[in-house]
This record gives structure tokens, sequence and C-alpha cells, in this order.
């Protein structure tokens, strides 16, 4: 939970990180010319389901889209940034000491490596994403982080990813890994391969690594009487998405499974997110039938 004011529009101005003090395109490795704010993004939406104030107008506009089809969108969000805290703090208690964090989005606090160094301080961090945005505010917030590092990439090249200097630098693939794949592959179309990524990325990792993945869906709650898809709302969505910077690929259980590949699910395997070793009370089916995202952790045998 952010315990901000979901209520209280931002104002329509450059998100933090812009400014005299944030690092320039120069030091993110991409040109002032690639920030485009013309056509929303999911990462800025996201933040702004969760209460965040770092996106802009149209990022806004297209949210309240969703919303307004899809209320419960940002309990959905919220209920996936506590399945990714769960997951880190089991896995830091674990012993997982390296975490590459994929499509992590507009950083969020608490953030991966502050949750993570809450059990094992000496954690080291990388995140990853496509968005120039997004590389400004993490270099803005990650500066004189030890530990902790930004690679501008995308999961459509894994490969980029592996030899990226931020993450070879950082990331020890002799030793376990934490791999978050954490609301990103219903971002990648079937075209394009999702497992065939998650598998590029799961063979530079040794045994003893674990794969954190969440993934939104359709699918309605297999135990509650009354569940069902609202065939006009996921329509809305979807549509929505259509005019952003990437749509959005919704996928049932059994097409999420497979993703995850070589890694073996630890219990309860995959499920909605409050489900996922739930750390506090558990919400009834109906409010599950409205959780739009399933997760699951694996290990790497």
């Amino acid at each position: 939970m952010t315990g901000q004011d979901f209520s209280a529009p931002a104002p329509d101005r450059p998100a933090p990180g812009f400014g005299p003090y944030a690092p320039g395109p120069e030091h993110s490795g991409f040109s002032a010319e690639q920030i485009d704010t013309s056509r929303p993004h999911p990462a800025r939406m996201y933040d702004y389901y969760l209460g965040g104030r770092d996106n802009y107008e149209v990022d806004r506009a297209a949210a309240e889209r969703v919303i307004e089809v899809h209320p419960q969108v940002r309990l959905s969000a919220r209920a996936n940034r506590a399945f990714l805290r769960r997951a880190v703090r089991e896995l830091t208690a674990g012993g997982i000491r390296q975490i590459l964090d994929v499509g992590t989005g507009i950083p969020t606090s608490p953030n991966t490596h502050e949750v993570a160094r809450e059990t094992a301080p000496d954690t080291r961090v990388v995140y990853v994403d496509n968005d120039p945005i997004v590389a400004t505010h993490a270099g803005a917030r990650l500066l004189d982080t030890d530990r902790t590092g930004f690679a501008l990439a995308d999961l459509r090249d894994p490969g980029a990813i592996l030899d990226h200097p931020t993450v070879r630098d950082l990331i020890d693939f002799s030793q376990p890994v934490a791999l978050l794949l954490v609301a990103v592959l219903h971002f990648i179309s079937d075209d394009e391969d999702p497992a065939a990524l998650v598998a590029t990325l799961a063979d530079a990792l040794p045994a003893g690594s674990h794969l954190v993945l969440s993934h939104a869906t359709d699918e309605p709650y297999e135990a509650y009487e009354g569940g069902r898809v609202d065939q006009t709302a996921r329509a809305g969505v979807v549509d929505v998405y259509k005019s952003a910077t990437a749509p959005l690929n919704l996928r049932t259980k059994a097409g999420i499974e497979p993703l995850f590949g070589p890694f073996t699910l630890l219990d309860p395997g995959v499920v909605r997110v409050p489900l996922w070793r739930p750390d506090g009370p558990v919400p009834g089916p109906q409010e599950l039938n409205h959780t739009i995202f399933y997760a699951g952790v694996g290990r790497k045998g």
C-alpha cells in the first residue's frame, strides 16, 4: 500500500527525476528525443493505479478509462505489488543475494532492493526496463545506492539484458539469482514467444535460482460460483492498451504455467496473487474473481 490519496489527480508536469539534480539522458543510454509522452505507457499507468504521481495526463486519461470499465484494477495492482514484496522477502530469507528485476516500471517505494535489504542488507539488485522515462526515474532514485543499478534494455532482447555492463558488473551468474518478471509478460505477444524469452534468461542462471512471475488474466476465479468474465469490460481494457506503447495480452492459468519452463513451481503453484503465501487475511471468492493477476514462484534445480 502506498498510503497516498488515490482521489487526488497528479499535476500535469514532468515527473520527479527531471530537473537540475536528475541524471540526464546522456547517462541513461538514450537521447532526449526518445522520450515519448504523447502515448500512454503501461509503466506510468501502473504507477497511477498504485497512487503514484510519476505520470502524465495521457497516462492518467488512459488509466481512468481502464478504471471506468474495471474499477478493481487498483486493488489488483496493489495486491500484485504486495505479492512481489512477499516473494522477495521469502527468497532473501532463503539465501538469495542477487535479484534481476526485469520490466520494473516506475520505482515505487518500498522498491525491490529496499524490501530485500530488510532481510539481507548485502543483496545486489539490477532493475531493467525499456522505457527511457523509467530509466530517468530509476537513475534519480538510485543515486548513491550501493549494490544497485539500472539497465535500459528490453525483455524482447534477453541477450542484451544478460550482456549489459550494469548486469555483468553486479550479477554473478555462477551464484543463484532471483529473476523477477512481475506484471510484464502480458505485454509480450504470442508471436514474440514469451516462453522462449524466459528460457533464454533461465539458461544463464545456475541451479538454485528462482523465477518470480505474475501475469494478467481475464479468466474467472475457479472457486467462485458466480465467476464469469465480463466481456464488455475485458474488451474495454484491451482497447485502452491498444493505444498505449505496449498492447495487453491476457492469458489463462493454463497459458501462464508453461512460462515457468525449467523452474519447478513452489507451493502453492500458480494462484491469484493474494493466495501466494499470504501474510494476512485472504480475500473472499468474489474479491478474488476481480483480481486480474495470477502469480507463482519457481526454482531451478
